[in-house]
Order: C-alpha cells, then structure tokens, then sequence
C-alpha cells in the first residue's frame, strides 16, 4: 500500500463511483483534472455490478488522454484508515493498481486499470459494453444505476465525457 507520513497532506482522486459515493469523510472536495489517463468502462465487474455468470462493466482509468474527476483532501488523523477502506473496497479482485497520480492541484492517489488483468475489458465495442452494462446486477446494485450515477455527477461537475456519454445513449436506446 502507500506510505505516508503522520503530517503529509493526502488527496484521493475520484472518477467514477467515488463521485457520488466516497464512503469515507473529508475534509475538502473539488474539482480535479489528471492528465495520461482517461475514464473508461474497461473493468468486468463480477461482484458489484454483476455476477460471474453475467458480468457488469466498471470504470477504470486507462492510458492515455485526461480525466476530469474529483479530488478529496482527506483529514490527517483518518488518511491511513480512509486509504485501508478504498484497499479493501477497490482491490478485491487487483484489477487496479494504486498509483501515485499528479493532478492539477496536488498528489493524489487513485486506482489505474491493470491491462493485464483477466478482468481487463479496454477492447470491447460500444455495444458490447452496452449489452454488459445492461445485463449487470451485483451486490452493488444494477449496472445502469453505475452509468447514470456517473453520468449525472459529471454532468453537474461541468464535464461532458463523450465516451461516457455515447455509451449512456446506447445504453438507453437499446
């Protein structure tokens, strides 16, 4: 995991579920822009957003381009414990890899998609994502309740994610 510091300043970058759901308290929320990677349903999901039976599609940051997402400056005394959560809640299956991420106020860490992995779904069609994300039902919820909630937090962030987008359209004339 990360080392840090009893008095580093620690910020975590959001992209997807974490806009609208952090699950942990911050101190400071705002807007954030990461350069090298962009937001992408590049993520099988069998557990949250669907089964290994019918899998879902989530999220991931892929190589290449920008993402527009949000930061959280998370309070001193609750960095490790807030970090030991998204551990647990983002690596169940080690799809990700933690990074250290430059974004355009601080330091921040995020998750990366891992295009090893077997759970890797970067090269699928707009309508094959469609049809996975329509299909998914985890623990999580349904796969679509993911897509909208991504889309309507972006939207009020100020960000038209065209990949997002598209794939919401598709999604919905299906």
């Amino acid at each position: 995991m990360y080392e840090i510091g009893d008095d580093d300043e620690v910020w975590v970058y959001g992209y997807g579920s974490l806009l609208w759901d952090p699950g942990f308290e911050y101190e400071e929320r705002c807007p954030a822009l990461l350069h090298g990677y962009h937001r992408s349903f590049c993520v099988y999901s069998e557990y949250y957003r669907g089964t290994v039976e019918r899998p879902g599609l989530v999220l991931g940051l892929d190589r290449g381009g920008s993402c527009r997402g949000v930061a959280y400056r998370l309070r001193p005394e609750l960095a490790r414990p807030v970090l030991n959560y998204l551990w647990d809640r983002e690596m169940i299956y080690n799809v990700y890899e933690p990074h250290i991420v430059q974004i355009r106020l601080a330091l921040s860490r995020t998750f990366i998609a891992n295009r090893l992995h077997e759970q890797y779904a970067g090269r699928l069609s707009l309508l094959e994502k469609s049809r996975l994300i329509r299909q998914g039902m985890g623990v999580g919820g349904a796969n679509i309740e993911y897509l909208t909630n991504t889309m309507s937090h972006l939207t009020a962030l100020g960000v038209d994610d065209v990949g997002v987008r598209r794939l919401s359209t598709m999604v919905e004339n299906m």
